[in-house]
């Protein structure tokens, strides 16, 4: 009967469920908003482009 209490006791898969929990919502949120971060992605590298080009010049 100790060892079942303990068992419920038992907290060490909690955490593991939480990184698995916040790990979903990070791939739906990525999957939801791909167009827009590609989008900012896009504009952030071209951004970076032109302003290095403006430098090495």
């Amino acid at each position: 009967m100790k060892e079942i209490r303990a068992f419920f006791k038992e907290e060490d898969g909690v955490g593991v469920v939480e990184i698995i929990l916040i790990l979903v919502v990070l791939i739906g949120l990525v999957i939801i908003f791909k167009e827009q971060l590609s989008a900012l992605v896009t504009k952030v590298f071209s951004s970076i482009t032109t302003k290095s080009n403006k430098v090495m010049k």
